[in-house]
């Protein structure tokens, strides 16, 4: 077996006005999505916004309303500070809500949050440790 990511799913309220979000940030919706899931490719890794209670239901677990921390973030690396701060810009543009300017952080790289109208965190990053590959992947040591 060879571990790998290949979509990571959102449940959403909204998957219309979800999917409008997404598409404002940048990325482009596949002809695979339809009313009740959108799929977008974030360069190599698909993102799908899916309905949160169908999520549930489709997972055979409880449906419960979301709590304002999930236990998880998503990551956009940015190549420089200013990258970071005209993405987190863009995205509250967009709908998004700032969560936490970009700041230089202990770890030694620059770091802000911005949440998606459904509340998911994303964290906006410049690590200096982890350089970006010329087609834009993170590049691990």
């Amino acid at each position: 077996m060879t571990p790998r990511i290949n979509i990571v799913t959102l449940g959403v309220a909204d998957i219309q006005r979800a999917r409008g979000f997404y598409e404002r940030l940048g990325l482009k919706a596949s002809s695979a999505s339809n009313e009740q899931v959108a799929f977008f490719d974030a360069n190599g890794v698909v993102l799908a916004l899916f309905g949160h209670d169908a999520l549930a239901d489709d997972a055979h677990v409880e449906v419960s309303p979301p709590k304002p921390f999930r236990g998880m973030t998503l990551a956009w690396n940015a190549e420089s500070e200013a990258e970071a701060d005209a993405i987190v810009d863009h995205a509250v543009s967009c709908g998004a809500t700032l969560v936490k300017k970009p700041v230089k952080v202990f770890w030694g790289g620059y770091s802000g949050y911005f949440a998606d109208p459904d509340g998911h965190l994303w964290e906006v990053a410049c690590n200096p440790y982890f350089p970006i590959s010329p087609e834009g992947r993170v590049q691990l040591p």
